[in-house]
């Protein structure tokens, strides 16, 4: 995940100039090192040597710093083979990869957004892991982020971590406005809630402006926000379950309507299309807005974080900070839909070389992605992000890791996960990059012109439509 924070975000893609080894193995495991989840007969039992690399990105702050110890725990747990991984920056994973797998020759395991999975699968060098998963691995997870990893009936590797896409606020300033943040933690609120809320959070003082809403839509962040906001409004994908294109819905006119109207009242900032990623944090840091998006669970610490900086008279505390207490707060829902909050799942893609690797080698692969997604890797992983265990492993070793969260911003959480957007293994990989191309091409530029106040929501609308039908076709969209 380009955890962006590097994220979740929406996501990532990865990397590595390292070729995939082919070779026998095996797996007599010896002494299962604690909160890793032990390996069982159905794993195999060569005794062959071999190596399985890896091409990893920093998915946690601390998580590249345990390279070389989840190495030798790998090779105390399989004597015979070894867990070569290489680091990479979020900057060049995605080139790197891309190169590798254009040469025929990726690594083992990659890292990255599940959403990744189609492009990879086309390109015919992603590796389908389902008759090599035992069941112990597979009954390890949560259902729902393991769907994640799949492709029409194929397995392509294990997920990480579910992370929800939420939005963040300022404790004091929601408690100054009259706003109920614990019930909207637990409970949601509509958009019409919403708009009043962010509304009343709009403060002038000293000549200056504290924003009710700030969201970060520079470039193709705008896209985050509006795909995250579109989940609850009734189109939680771009094709319904027909696999008609969705955003042609009067909902999608709806809420683009909505979308305009909160800059409109003042709540948002009229140069909004200029904010991206850093100047919204920042902003949220230094008192500018009361509530900002998106936002993610590690979010949380970041602002402690900086907190203690400034209780330490730290320089390296963001520059006219103030104390912040970090809030998680659900995206609002719209036109009465039911909640469908947007979570981002990344994890160990499996990949394979032009030629087909041998059954024993294959099965090293998935020792070696499940050993980096479950256990104690996987608890020490998520508990540095805060974000939710999804494997029963990985939450039973998290359980002698002690973290700094506020209980009720878990308690958001877990009412997110609860209400996520379920995984789409079913739509065609020919739609998926249709869909994308007029994403690229016609949505982002139109919704960057509708939030800079340069064309009108039934102006986007119509081009959406118009490019949508060219598209999928007049019968492959929505009417209603």
């Amino acid at each position: 995940m380009k955890r962006k924070m590097p994220v979740l975000a929406s996501v990532v893609a990865l990397t590595m100039a390292l070729t995939a080894c082919g070779g026998t193995s095996g797996t007599k495991a010896t002494t299962t090192p604690a909160g890793t989840a032990a390996p069982t007969a159905s794993a195999g039992a060569s005794t062959a040597k071999d190596t399985i690399t890896a091409l990893l990105p920093p998915v946690s702050p601390n998580y590249q710093k345990q390279f070389e110890q989840m190495s030798k725990d790998f090779t105390a747990q399989y004597p015979n083979l070894t867990l070569k991984i290489e680091p990479a920056s979020w900057e060049d994973m995605k080139q790197k990869l891309d190169t590798q797998v254009n040469a025929g020759s990726p690594p083992d395991i990659a890292f990255g957004g599940s959403d990744g999975i189609p492009k990879y699968l086309q390109q015919g060098l992603l590796m389908d892991i389902t008759d090599s998963a035992t069941p112990e691995m597979i009954n390890d997870y949560e259902k729902a982020p393991l769907e994640y990893m799949k492709n029409g009936k194929g397995l392509y590797g294990f997920p990480a971590y579910m992370e929800v896409h939420a939005l963040g606020g300022n404790k004091a300033f929601l408690e100054k406005a009259g706003i109920d943040w614990k019930k909207v933690q637990t409970s949601g609120w509509t958009y019409d809630e919403f708009r009043q809320a962010v509304k009343k959070g709009v403060v002038t003082e000293n000549g200056k402006t504290r924003y009710g809403f700030v969201f970060a839509v520079k470039g193709v962040a705008a896209v985050d926000y509006l795909g995250i906001m579109a989940k609850n409004a009734g189109m939680p994908h771009a094709f319904n379950k027909d696999l008609k294109y969705a955003y042609t819905s009067k909902n999608y006119l709806g809420l683009l309507k909505d979308l305009r109207q909160l800059i409109d009242d003042g709540s948002m900032p009229k140069e909004l299309s200029s904010v991206d990623a850093g100047k919204r944090w920042n902003m949220f840091l230094t008192g500018q807005t009361m509530i900002t998006g998106k936002g993610l669970a590690v979010f949380e610490n970041s602002a402690k974080t900086n907190n203690a900086k400034l209780k330490a008279s730290d320089a390296s505390a963001v520059k006219d900070s103030i104390p912040v207490d970090y809030v998680v707060l659900p995206a609002p829902t719209f036109q009465g839909a039911k909640p469908s909050f947007a979570t981002v799942v990344d994890g160990y893609m499996t990949f394979r070389g032009k030629k087909e690797p041998t059954a024993e080698h294959k099965a090293n692969v998935v020792k070696a992605a499940y050993f980096l997604a479950s256990g104690k890797n996987a608890a020490a992983t998520n508990s540095d992000l805060f974000s939710a265990h999804i494997t029963q492993s990985g939450k039973k070793a998290a359980e002698s890791m002690k973290i700094d969260r506020s209980p009720e911003n878990v308690a958001a959480v877990d009412y997110m996960l609860k209400n996520a957007t379920p995984a789409r293994s079913d739509i065609p990989t020919e739609l998926g990059a249709k869909a994308i191309k007029l994403e690229t091409e016609v949505i982002v530029p139109k919704f960057q012109g509708l939030i800079a106040g340069e064309i009108t929501p039934e102006a986007m609308y119509e081009a959406v439509k118009t490019a949508a039908i060219a598209a999928f076709g007049a019968d492959g969209v929505v009417k209603d």
